[in-house]
């Protein structure tokens, strides 16, 4: 007669438990498919959701990507290069005879006497220029040594003989670049006559230290900046531009990485491994979707894109432009046979979440779990109660 009451206090408890899921009281790993897709959602969160179709991956692939050579052209260094300040100049001067003002006299009728002169070694002060004797001060910053041969010459006409003019550059420091970051040995690399082009000098430098697929070449010239991957400039040859004098090259390692989380085999930060991942690749190194949780339908990747990008994937639908980038949720439906074709061809970016929805069934089996595990001890009590009496 005992267990009636006991039945009872099972089904009251059970009927909390009711109360409870409609709270949504129980545990989970995070948002289902049907909070994600829907208007209102969207709205709170103030994010855009975009299936993976055709059509979005199409606008996907035309994305601009950032290129050294469209942004600094690929220009071929002048041939002669201009002299500047801290670089090191030799000036040498010949007379048509003997006895001028470079020239030893003559000591005999067969010996012609020495004809020339070298001038000590001058580095270029601040002020741009070096001294010659009887020219005076000459200027010679950005100027080519042609340039300046030929105004010696005009400065000494007159009071040496005939007199000829070579000018030389032995140690060049003003046409440099610097070369730092994650390298063997960082240097500040001359840049010669013929031209040198990125990977030269970074080769000069003994080379990145990281893997490849984690090095990232970041290029500063003058008040700009460019970054890219050097897999990128390895892949394609015409963004192996010409460097130039002044250029600081930083080559810096940074591993790319995903989030997982929600009903996948591995809830991780996982790295690439290589230089490009694709969904279906995240996905797999993530551990896949778990069989007995995962909603094959909500599959999202979140990162941000430009509002440009984003009124391109959402129209006809008119974007409330504010100037920032704009949280896109893009959206795999696995139960669609072409779904796996578009995870193929999505390609992941650094600091993307995947992340895997729950299934609905799933919540109702962790209700019924939860109805489980606070009722049996009661139904087992009043069983045992009934025995015994």
């Amino acid at each position: 007669m005992q267990f009636v009451p006991n039945v009872r206090l099972a089904l009251l408890t059970v009927s909390c438990l009711v109360v409870l899921a409609g709270c949504s009281a129980l545990p989970g790993s995070g948002a289902l498919r049907q909070d994600v897709v829907t208007p209102e959602a969207q709205a709170i969160g103030q994010f855009t959701v975009v299936d993976l179709t055709h059509d979005s991956l199409a606008l996907l692939s035309r994305r601009p990507v950032v290129s050294l050579r469209g942004s600094f052209g690929d220009n071929r260094p002048p041939a002669d290069q201009v002299i500047g300040v801290g670089d090191t100049v030799q000036v040498t001067i010949w007379e048509a005879a003997a006895g001028g003002l470079f020239s030893a006299p003559a000591v005999d009728r067969l010996g012609p006497g020495s004809r020339s002169a070298v001038i000590p070694d001058q580095v270029v002060g601040r002020d741009g220029s070096i001294t010659v004797p009887y020219a005076g001060r000459v200027r010679v910053i950005g100027q080519r040594t042609s340039q300046v041969e030929a105004r010696v010459v005009e400065l000494l006409r007159g009071k040496a003989i005939e007199p000829q003019v070579l000018v030389t550059v032995p140690r060049n420091t003003s046409n440099t670049v610097t070369v730092t970051g994650d390298v063997t040995n960082g240097a500040v690399v001359p840049v010669n006559v013929r031209g040198q082009r990125l990977l030269e000098v970074i080769a000069q430098a003994g080379g990145a230290n990281a893997p490849v697929h984690e090095t990232f070449v970041n290029l500063i010239r003058g008040t700009r900046s460019v970054r890219v991957p050097l897999h990128t400039i390895l892949s394609h040859p015409a963004e192996n531009i010409y460097v130039r004098s002044g250029d600081v090259i930083a080559v810096v390692r940074t591993p790319q990485t995903i989030t997982a989380i929600g009903a996948t085999g591995q809830n991780a930060v996982v790295p690439f491994g290589n230089s490009s991942l694709s969904l279906d690749e995240a996905i797999a190194k993530s551990g896949g979707l778990l069989d007995s949780r995962s909603d094959p339908e909500g599959i999202f990747v979140l990162r941000y894109e430009t509002e440009d990008m984003v009124s391109q994937l959402i129209a006809p639908r008119v974007l409330e432009r504010q100037n920032r980038p704009v949280a896109v949720t893009y959206r795999l439906n696995l139960r669609d046979p072409a779904a796996l074709f578009h995870a193929r061809l999505f390609a992941m970016r650094d600091k993307d979440i995947v992340y895997v929805a729950n299934a609905p069934l799933n919540e109702v089996q962790k209700f019924f779990a939860l109805v489980n595990t606070i009722a049996s001890p009661v139904f087992t009590l009043s069983a045992v109660r009934a025995i015994t009496r």
